[in-house]
């Protein structure tokens, strides 16, 4: 899914890419696997299914349907049933498992061998190719979050304000390049917290400290910031490819510490673990008498009884960081992809991918991951680097 700005006449525009649960192929580049079939009599269906679901469950294939209908001659129904997964040279009956050489025997079936997709469908359009070789089902996102189905003109903007400042951020550290991480309140368009690589602990780098204010503020600021040609090649990606500019970047360097000799090092001190930090501590502000309450009474706190200099705050202390959206200048590792699962963050921007170690499409797709108890949106935000430009330069 792309979202186009379409304020700019350039043919390079500023997009949003969903980055899906699982990778998606085009129709003739879908991985298959051989599995045995044989056609059978409609009223034997029921009961062979029930039989193969027992003695050859298909534990990584749940996503492909045991049997095919299609009509025949005049209209004429003809059911094919998928027995097993085949093996090299598992044409013949005796080089079957022994339960489905039974089945075969004692229903006369004539078996053949036969291609279904490997994975299950990651949208219609995939689905439909899918079933053009054998079934499958198709599952859309059970979840219900914004930006699945596309931005609004508004929504968008806002995203590429955001992503603007994490830019910035990442890129204004004495001309060294790192990864930057803000957190920010969808509903208020209010930031909650920002931070960067802080692993290295010297004069070399300025530590970031966390910041509040709206989204109008950060684009004045915006307008006034002096970015550095490290900055465009950040916006159109191509920095992903210079490893001498992005060897300060905590995510795509995560064993770099371990490498060191000299200096003072803080392996986890990413740019997401900082600001999730910078975040609690915002709450701990907001909330000093919060960790002092029951765990029922901590979900009954009223707006009232909260006042910081003057504003109030929303009436219930957020849980960890449920219902934000962080943007990353680049692609998190796994290590800062799962601390976000724990703090319940709701979606995920990122400018450029990780090829090195990135956790959410690159290398690993976590958001992908159903054993987890959380589960976020993933997307990708490109900015080319004329857009930026004119809009912010």
């Amino acid at each position: 899914m792309r979202m186009k700005n379409t304020e700019s006449a350039s043919p390079q525009v500023c997009q949003i890419i969903h980055i899906p649960e699982k990778p998606s192929f085009l129709p003739h580049l879908q991985p298959t696997v051989n599995v045995l079939a044989s056609v059978i009599e409609p009223k034997d269906a029921n009961t062979l299914v029930r039989k193969l679901k027992q003695i050859a469950p298909l534990e990584n294939l749940q996503h492909v349907k045991r049997v095919r209908k299609k009509c025949i001659d005049e209209g004429k129904p003809q059911l094919s049933l998928l027995l097993c997964l085949a093996v090299e040279n598992d044409g013949e009956v005796d080089g079957m498992p022994y339960e489905i050489r039974e089945i075969v025997k004692s229903y006369q079936l004539s078996t053949f061998i036969t291609k279904v997709c490997k994975y299950a469908a990651t949208s219609k359009e995939e689905w439909e190719e899918q079933c053009k070789l054998w079934p499958t089902s198709y599952h859309p996102p059970t979840y219900n979050i914004s930006g699945i189905t596309g931005f609004s003109e508004e929504e968008s903007q806002s995203v590429f304000g955001f992503m603007r400042h994490t830019i910035n951020l990442a890129t204004s550290s004495i001309g060294q390049v790192v990864n930057a991480a803000v957190i920010v309140d969808p509903s208020t368009k209010q930031v909650i917290a920002s931070a960067c690589d802080q692993v290295i602990f010297s004069g070399s780098l300025e530590n970031e400290v966390s910041k509040e204010g709206s989204f109008s503020n950060y684009l004045e600021n915006l307008k006034a910031s002096n970015l550095e040609n490290q900055q465009m090649s950040l916006l159109d990606g191509s920095i992903g490819d210079s490893k001498h500019l992005t060897n300060n970047v905590a995510c795509v360097h995560p064993w770099q510490w371990a490498m060191q000799s000299s200096g003072s090092w803080h392996p986890m001190r990413h740019a997401a673990i900082v600001a999730i930090e910078h975040s609690a501590a915002r709450d701990l502000q907001l909330f000093p008498d919060y960790n002092a309450l029951s765990p029922l009474k901590k979900q009954k706190i009223k707006e009232s009884d909260f006042k910081s200099n003057g504003h109030s705050y929303q009436s219930i202390r957020p849980y960890l960081c449920t219902g934000y959206d962080i943007y990353l200048a680049w692609e998190p590792c796994a290590m800062c992809a799962m601390a976000l699962v724990h703090q319940r963050v709701r979606r995920i921007f990122f400018s450029s991918p990780n090829s090195n170690a990135g956790a959410l499409g690159s290398v690993h797709r976590l958001q992908g991951e159903r054993s987890l108890n959380h589960h976020y949106a993933v997307f990708r935000v490109m900015l080319p680097e004329e857009v930026f430009r004119n809009k912010v330069v």
